[in-house]
């Protein structure tokens, strides 16, 4: 079901300027709280049709972007961040309950695994950290990971049973869209904004006179140019397998169906899919010279060739599957790893961007915490609070690629290396 374009001039309360999760949980929230506003939202695709729709479906409670992160930027807030994390959570899946959003949400937790020998050092005091802030974690060894989900490259892991699962983000998506429009949220797609200003959003097909504008682009170039230092968009690339059949799975064990990540820094996800097939994606994030979100960028061949060839070492006894799935999605990385929420002058023309990977939940969050700037009350001020923005070309691309190479290091000799404690000394979000 598609919503058609804006058609001539119209009026609103709050226009807000993007259809993914942002932007969804933002009209939402809005008609919940004041069911007599008149909310108008644009999309200049369709519902989902960015990072929303091709995310991996991992859902988490963290709004620090992991424990270790929290620790680092906010210690003196960190446990209050935690329990709004669970609440937000909490309400997401009351949220799809009451609904009834088929989004396949299981929130098992997941297993994060080492493959080096310095991953699985690190893993005792990971999993003593996570527990001291109320997490559920068990620590593996190597034959109690492979007992759950057998991999030859599994040294050890941290099943995490707590704050944390996978769902069905393109299901979410078009839950989310139908609510909205039984609250009386005015969907246009196909709708591209031109320019905005306070007051105003032009389209292309017309404009709409708004008290209050929310921004809610995140990856994609915002149409407010002060919002673009902030933000570098990173292709993330994914694949999907062919159904697998019962003797495939035998082979893999893995019960529970919980969502796995590595502990490297350039790190895989993979989960099970309601129908039989694994998405594998991640490690080789992509950032293209001027901030470049071209959809040509979305099929790099040596980026899922290389996912494919990891899939088969991580998974040897799969070899020969087939993929039937392909695709790169955006990730809207900040300088700090969290969001950044604030309003312009006027006070409004608000936005909420950067959720750097963690969008799934944490939209919701930010969507309550963006209308509370357009409102004039308090918003929290770890979202609020400005992030140190990314330097303009040529120097943010040096500085993203000595970034990856650095990571990269890290990841293969267990060092921090300079240029990462540079990074951190000045609150650079490589903590996590």
């Amino acid at each position: 079901m598609t919503r058609p374009p804006l058609a001539g001039d119209t009026q609103a309360d709050l226009v807000v300027v993007g259809a993914g999760f942002t932007g969804l949980w933002t009209a939402i929230s809005a008609k919940r709280r004041h069911p007599s506003r008149e909310v108008v939202l644009l999309e200049s695709h369709y519902v989902g049709h960015g990072a929303t729709g091709r995310n991996g479906g991992f859902v988490s409670d963290s709004l620090t972007h992991g424990h270790a992160h929290g620790l680092a930027l906010w210690p003196d807030q960190v446990d209050g961040l935690a329990a709004l994390g669970r609440e937000n959570l909490e309400g997401l899946r009351d949220d799809v309950a009451e609904q009834a959003i088929a989004a396949d949400l299981r929130l098992t937790g997941k297993t994060l695994v080492a493959t080096t020998p310095h991953q699985a050092a690190a893993l005792p005091a990971l999993g003593k950290l996570l527990a001291e802030h109320g997490e559920h974690v068990e620590l593996l060894d190597a034959d109690g990971v492979r007992a759950d989900v057998d991999s030859p490259t599994y040294l050890g892991a941290l099943r995490i049973r707590s704050g944390s699962g996978t769902l069905d983000p393109a299901a979410l998506a078009a839950g989310l869209r139908d609510w909205a429009i039984r609250l009386g949220v005015r969907l246009h797609e196909q709708t591209s904004v031109s320019s905005v200003r306070p007051g105003l959003v032009v389209t292309a097909s017309g404009r709409v006179r708004a008290d209050r504008i929310a921004l809610a682009t995140n990856a994609y170039r915002s149409p407010a140019r002060r919002l673009r230092k902030y933000v570098v968009p990173v292709y993330d690339h994914v694949l999907v397998t062919e159904p697998l059949t019962d003797a495939q799975w035998e082979s893999l064990r893995w019960p529970e169906r919980q969502g796995v990540t590595d502990a490297g820094n350039q790190f895989h996800y993979y989960r099970p899919l309601a129908d039989g097939r694994i998405l594998w994606g991640g490690y080789d994030a992509i950032y293209y010279f001027g901030s470049s979100t071209d959809a040509a960028r979305e099929q790099r061949d040596a980026s899922h060739r290389l996912l494919a060839r990891h899939f088969v070492e991580t998974f040897p006894q799969l070899a020969g599957v087939r993929f039937t799935h392909r695709w790169a999605g955006l990730i809207d990385t900040s300088s700090r790893f969290v969001p950044y929420v604030g309003a312009d002058r006027s006070g409004t023309v608000g936005h909420a961007i950067g959720f750097t990977g963690l969008g799934v939940a944490y939209s919701r969050f930010a969507a309550g915490a963006l209308l509370d700037v357009l409102d004039g009350l308090t918003a929290p001020d770890f979202l609020t609070e400005r992030p140190t923005p990314f330097p303009p070309e040529p120097l943010r691309y040096v500085a993203v690629q000595a970034t990856r190479a650095a990571l990269a290091r890290e990841d293969r000799t267990g060092q921090r290396g300079p240029w990462l404690r540079l990074l951190d000394r000045f609150g650079v979000g490589f903590n996590s």
